[in-house]
């Protein structure tokens, strides 16, 4: 009996030593996307007409949501989250690139996207594509989003995913953050990725 406790704490203890010997993954609060075969990459004006890709901003973390101007409330929290979450990197805020992907163009206009960013960080991007551009992009990120009907013809709302895609430095898809997981959980995931360089 005791040869056999034996035995097995040191089976144990040799199981304990090759794991402290083994890289150890991040412990992230997103979920960890490492690996990710989709959202690779996007093709989109931005808010100033100007053609943009993930490889515009190789060298930063890259937060992408989208949403539209109207939504009542999941899209300005989120956009509020990450302003808070770049304040929490300190000097390393300059290192995060939010992106903001309207699924409203009909509505949303260059200028009034130049404004809804304004309000939140003169730094942060939004895009604004065709239909098709749209569609595209949502499949290729595996977003969702529908027109819900309003009681007029413009006073409709738009259903849509409510998660936020983080990418590296080296623009690989990293992490899925869902709605409502707070700017300190987040800051320091993309902390995390910093170290990794």
């Amino acid at each position: 009996m005791n040869r056999r406790f034996a035995l097995s704490a040191l089976s144990v203890s040799a199981a304990l030593l090759a794991l402290g010997c083994s890289p150890s993954k991040p412990q992230f609060s997103g979920i960890d996307l490492s690996g990710a075969d989709y959202a690779k990459d996007f093709q989109m004006p931005d808010q100033n007409g100007q053609m943009r890709s993930l490889k515009d901003f190789r060298g930063k973390l890259v937060a992408i949501f989208f949403g539209y101007t109207q939504c009542p409330d999941v899209c300005p929290t989120t956009l509020t989250e990450m302003v808070e979450a770049k304040r929490l990197l300190g000097p390393d805020g300059d290192k995060l690139q939010v992106i903001f992907v309207t699924v409203d163009p009909e509505r949303d206009t260059q200028e009034l996207l130049k404004a809804y960013m304004a309000n939140f960080d003169p730094g942060f991007i939004a895009l604004r594509g065709s239909p098709e551009q749209l569609a595209a992009m949502a499949k290729d990120f595996k977003v969702y989003y529908k027109k819900v009907d309003g009681k007029t013809p413009t006073s409709y709302t738009m259903d849509h995913s409510a998660a936020s895609y983080v990418y590296d430095a080296e623009g690989r898809l990293r992490l899925y953050t869902r709605y409502g997981s707070g700017a300190q959980p987040l800051a320091s995931d993309m902390k995390l990725l910093l170290k990794q360089g």
